[in-house]
């Protein structure tokens, strides 16, 4: 796929424009609204949001990160994630096609779309843990289900041997365990039981024990980054949660890209 400035971005529009209908979808379904039916309103002074109000980045700006009726701050979750969903889909047109490319016929459609779907149901669970503390079962489910009928395509097709679908299996129930185990210690205060349910299926994304390893360990050392600047800038009691699945999933996704690469170079290191 040749490269052209037009369609970028047009893509990461309508990237944005889908991370801002994720937020009203999250936002709704949370507190059992009609997330199909009703205008956006301000989360305080519940005023109906003008559509020029409602242009993703481009009206927080313009309103200055400021509600027009009541002047009360807007969570910046929501331009934040406008972003990551149009850098996702950036990424998607740009790179995403040449990474997780395969020769069976079926793939090179299939796998694209496969972790563009990926990218958007795991945004999803950012938005409900970043706001309520809260991942989504059905979230969590649909990663499970999406992902090991990916892994059956790529088996069907010749592309995976099904004795790696056992092996991620494998490494998957053991990760589920271990953070089980972490719940179970710190009596779920500050590792939470949705955390223990997300490592399934972010284990049987990453699929090799190695390229897990690397993921937590991202995961972790990302989260203690974050929540340390959080203590020192005042903004987090030093015993206050910080959610924990949006981390997972961004060490899942720094793994997928350049586990292996960080792997070896862990290897080279050690042996020197």
């Amino acid at each position: 796929m040749e490269f052209s400035w037009p369609i970028a971005i047009t893509v990461f529009l309508l990237g944005t424009a889908v991370g801002s209908f994720l937020n009203v979808l999250v936002y709704r379904m949370l507190r059992n609204e009609d997330w199909i039916r009703g205008r956006s309103y301000c989360e305080t002074c519940h005023k109906q949001i003008s559509w020029y109000e409602n242009i993703p980045i481009l009206s927080y700006l313009w309103l200055k990160g400021r509600c027009s009726r009541c002047q009360t701050l807007i969570n910046p979750i929501h331009p934040t994630l406008e972003l990551l969903t149009g850098a996702l889909f950036l990424w998607w047109y740009v790179e995403g096609w040449q990474v997780f490319m395969a020769k069976a016929w079926l793939l090179p459609i299939l796998q694209p779309l496969f972790w563009l779907v990926i990218g958007l149901v795991s945004i999803t669970i950012i938005i409900a843990d970043f706001r309520e503390m809260i991942i989504p079962r059905c979230s969590v489910s649909l990663l499970i289900i999406l992902t090991l009928l990916y892994r059956l395509v790529l088996i069907l097709t010749g592309e995976m041997q099904a004795v790696d679908l056992w092996w991620s299996l494998l490494w998957s129930l053991i990760l589920v365990l271990v953070f089980f185990f972490l719940w179970w210690v710190t009596k779920g205060k500050s590792f939470g039981f949705g955390d223990v349910q997300l490592a399934l299926p972010l284990g049987l994304l990453l699929g090799s024990w190695q390229r897990i390893v690397i993921g937590i360990w991202l995961a972790f050392l990302i989260g203690a980054v974050v929540g340390l600047s959080l203590v020192f800038s005042k903004k987090k009691g030093f015993r206050q949660s910080i959610p924990f699945g949006p981390f997972l999933i961004l060490g899942t996704a720094l793994s997928l890209r350049w586990g292996w690469q960080l792997w070896e170079a862990y290897l080279k290191l050690i042996g020197s």
